[in-house]
């Protein structure tokens, strides 16, 4: 049981209940911070110089922070994840040094808004005065300019760099290191109306020559293993929502019976499958946490095993658990306000707020399309039945 003084408790995807104790710093902190935006980047930044990142053989242990800080408040796990995320992708590009401040992950495109990437003289004069005292990439011979708009930009006016994709003039798309900080670098005020993460504007970047320091290769940043990982990792921030609403749901009915309203057959068959369902998707992430420390180390694409058979590759497996996670996630919340029915949507604010910062962070999983994809990787072989 979780001492009542705590406003936390973990979610355990493998790990023993001694080694979760080592998140409660972690937690705690998120957990104080809850609606304030910068206390929660501030704790965010301080999680990221002891997170593990994925793949480095503690691939769970992530995924468990992860949920754990968005069973707390699933605004709180959106701030946390793009902010480890770009730890994980600098580290990948072999820029790890550069992980200071607190980082958004831009990678959006939507129609009318393009972000180019334009590489630059080393002759040519600075676009825009730096904010820093440091030397930026753009600056050096060769240096690159993002000039453009970048949509779905969470978090860009609290932010202090981001990684972001832009176009090349070769017709692909790569990713750079920027700082929000240039003066060439304009954050519309969004007309953010939404009723879920209301406290994470998502609005369009615009971008005047900022200097960009390339990671990676052109199209490195989507080929990656990593790319893929980062996509399981969203799906943990959605099943540590999904279990919030299972503990919330489990506790009304143990208040009910301390009332002496015992729960009816209803109520206890869809608690079970609350249980099953929250039980299956944790044991998937934790399998699919052993694949992505073991075998899941090369690209994403399927690798050729002996005999002429293909094995999954990370895109592959991302697809599943992020839909797996994401029907698990909805058919929670249908079961869970089912059952507790208007009350609590009008009354409670945890809850509330949980069931539609939930509903809003799930859409990112785009549903029938992500199985199209999954069904085309499918027909050609990458599948393991």
């Amino acid at each position: 049981m979780t001492p009542p003084h705590r406003r936390w408790q973990a979610v355990r995807i493998s790990s023993s209940p001694e080694q979760l104790a080592d998140l409660d710093t972690t937690l705690e902190a998120m957990a104080a911070a809850v609606g304030d935006v910068p206390a929660l980047l501030a704790a965010a930044n301080q999680a990221g110089r002891f997170a593990p990142k994925p793949g480095e053989g503690q691939t769970a242990r992530l995924w468990e922070l992860l949920a754990s800080v968005a069973a707390i408040d699933v605004a709180a796990g959106r701030i946390l994840e793009p902010h480890l995320d770009a730890g994980a992708i600098l580290s990948q590009a072999g820029a790890a040094d550069s992980f200071t401040g607190t980082w958004g992950v831009f990678a959006a495109e939507a129609p009318g808004t393009r972000l180019a990437a334009v590489p630059q003289s080393g002759g040519e004069e600075s676009g825009g005065e730096q904010s820093g005292g440091e030397e930026s990439g753009g600056e050096q011979p060769g240096g690159v300019r993002l000039s453009g708009s970048k949509p779905w930009c969470s978090l860009a006016q609290f932010v202090d760099h981001a990684v972001v994709t832009a176009h090349t003039q070769s017709g692909g798309r790569s990713a750079f290191a920027v700082d929000l900080r240039d003066a060439g670098v304009t954050c519309v005020d969004p007309e953010w109306t939404s009723r879920g993460l209301r406290e994470i504007p998502s609005g369009t970047v615009h971008f005047d020559r900022v200097p960009a320091v390339p990671l990676g290769g052109e199209g490195w940043y989507f080929q990656r293993p990593g790319f893929a990982w980062g996509g399981m990792g969203v799906a943990a921030c959605w099943l540590g929502g999904a279990a919030a609403l299972g503990r919330q749901f489990k506790a009304a009915l143990i208040r009910g019976a301390q009332a002496q309203r015992e729960p009816d057959q209803v109520a206890l068959a869809s608690l079970g499958e609350v249980d099953r369902t929250l039980t299956s998707a944790i044991q998937y992430l934790a399998r699919t946490a052993e694949l992505v420390d073991g075998r899941m180390q090369g690209r994403a694409e399927p690798r050729e095993e002996p005999g002429g058979s293909r094995t999954s590759g990370a895109w592959s497996e991302a697809l599943r658990v992020r839909g797996t996670i994401a029907a698990a996630v909805e058919r929670v919340q249908l079961l869970v306000s089912q059952n507790l029915g208007p009350g609590p949507l009008a009354f409670d604010e945890r809850y509330g707020k949980c069931m539609a910062d939930l509903s809003l962070y799930v859409r990112q999983h785009h549903a029938l399309r992500d199985d199209a994809q999954l069904g085309a990787l499918a027909l050609k072989g990458e599948h393991e039945w």
